[in-house]
């Protein structure tokens, strides 16, 4: 089967998936690129269809997924990164079940993609049990972002939450909530974690809201030894979740 409209009505559905309202409503994301792909399928994650370039060959792994190849002119309006490699996947949304006993991340009002995807793929590799997402933070299925996991979007449990009603429930699991601040906060050198600690950390610019950084047990912050005034927030989250595993 081989599409070359953009007319085509399944055509106009993919390019939907483009906006955060229609994944939502549609429970589904696109993925681009061979890797990602591979990550989705190695993971279990459902793979509805996948979109290829007319001029693309197919890895014979993928014999059992559903495939749409799709002219030039389709493949174009479908991608959204500025070197395709022509092939795109529509993959289902789902919650992931089995998790590490690694620390909580709580993420506040984040906003740049490149940073939340890079904070994603950092809490994976040390093993973080979840990632719970507060309000104002960029959507976890933005194209941007999903690059920036590199995958790990597949790998560990994150879920959309009210922040307050979060902090609250992880408290009563008897959890302590550290909130990345530098106001009456312990530089990280003399910080002791235990083995049941979250993470809080906030907008690029703004911080940590208020009302949610008055719920927070501890604070804590990383020394600046040069002249530098601060440190970007997914460099920042990854050297404190860090040390939080050692």
């Amino acid at each position: 089967m081989l599409i070359t409209s953009i007319q085509n009505e399944q055509v106009k559905n993919w390019r939907k998936l483009h906006t955060k309202k229609y994944r939502n409503q549609m429970q589904c994301f696109l993925i681009e690129g061979f890797h990602l792909i591979e990550e989705a399928y190695k993971s279990g994650w459902k793979i509805t269809t996948i979109i290829v370039h007319e001029a693309i060959e197919t890895p014979s792994a993928w014999s059992d997924l559903p495939i749409i190849f799709v002219s030039k002119e389709v493949f174009d309006s479908v991608s959204q990164t500025q070197t395709p490699q022509g092939v795109v996947a529509v993959v289902q949304m789902k919650m992931i079940d089995k998790r590490p006993t690694g620390p909580v991340l709580l993420l506040d009002g984040l906003q740049d993609p490149g940073n939340v995807g890079t904070i994603i793929r950092t809490a994976d590799a040390v093993g973080a049990s979840e990632i719970y997402v507060g309000k104002g933070t960029v959507d976890l299925y933005n194209d941007k972002v999903i690059r920036a996991t590199q995958g790990s979007l597949f790998h560990i449990r994150m879920e959309q939450v009210d922040m307050k009603e979060a902090m609250v429930t992880l408290k009563h699991a008897g959890y302590t909530i550290w909130a990345s601040d530098l106001s009456q906060a312990v530089a990280l050198p003399n910080v002791q974690f235990t083995q049941k600690d979250a993470l809080i950390v906030g907008n690029e610019g703004a911080g940590i809201q208020e009302e949610v950084l008055a719920m927070a047990d501890e604070f804590v912050k990383i020394p600046i030894y040069g002249q530098a005034e601060s440190l970007n927030v997914s460099v920042a989250t990854g050297i404190l979740l860090y040390a939080m595993v050692k």
